[in-house]
């Protein structure tokens, strides 16, 4: 009996300790949902990264129609994520020089802005991400990268290109922007994989700990059961 009371106690104290660590992200959250957030899977400098663009409000609570993002100089080739409920379409522009490409040939033109158009408008109050896949600039740990974005509703729009400032109040409408990190051992072309492989592994680990608690609990639980059904028979 002993041992079924603290299984259920400590199931109790572990239902309690995720609740208010989900209230806790949710709360922390909330603040970040009322811009065009960015996040990257890797921040080093010159590394690959697949950088999440979300956002979950509209123009003034009119729906949106459409995002584009501007792409900064030093960023030559992006690949966007398709999305099943928006047309995707680059922009490109010639470049006035050819640029080595690293891989033995070389960029003429370059994409400037990714444009995401809905197929149906997003209702103001529901998120919605987006994802481009490019190569970080080369740079210095601490520089900031902004991509500048437009969100366009189905009244009016609202441009998300104000330079954030550090020491200096935010602004209304900031860019989305990725801070460098210093880079890493020169295997840029593989940081998105191994970003991606990493969460993968992390995953997998924390599933396979989970079921496991899963299955001791239940041992426990029929243990206890057995030594309460043998305790009644001897009474």
């Amino acid at each position: 009996m002993t041992t079924v009371r603290s299984l259920l106690r400590a199931s109790t104290r572990a239902g309690a300790v995720g609740a208010l660590a989900l209230g806790g992200v949710l709360l922390g959250a909330s603040p970040a949902s009322a811009h065009v957030t960015v996040t990257p899977s890797t921040t080093a400098a010159g590394a690959y990264s697949v950088l999440t663009f979300a956002w979950a409000h509209g123009c003034d609570a009119s729906p949106t129609t459409q995002v584009t993002v501007q792409i900064p100089d030093g960023v030559y080739s992006v690949s966007p994520t398709r999305h099943p409920s928006y047309s995707v379409e680059k922009v490109m522009e010639t470049l006035d020089e050819p640029v080595d490409d690293g891989h033995g040939g070389e960029y003429t033109e370059r994409v400037a802005q990714i444009v995401y158009t809905a197929t149906t408008p997003l209702p103001e109050g529901y998120r919605d991400a987006v994802e481009l896949s490019l190569q970080l600039p080369e740079g210095e740990a601490g520089d900031v990268v902004e991509f500048p974005t437009i969100q366009t509703c189905e009244q009016g729009e609202t441009a998300w290109i104000d330079e954030t400032v550090e020491g200096e109040p935010e602004p209304e409408t900031p860019a989305p922007t990725v801070t460098l990190t210093a880079g890493g051992d020169g295997n840029h072309g593989h940081a998105a994989d191994e970003a991606s492989d990493a969460a993968e592994a992390s995953d997998g680990g924390s599933s396979a700990v989970a079921w496991t608690g899963v299955g001791l609990g239940a041992l426990g639980l029929v243990a206890g059961g057995a030594a309460l059904a043998r305790s009644g028979t001897r009474a």
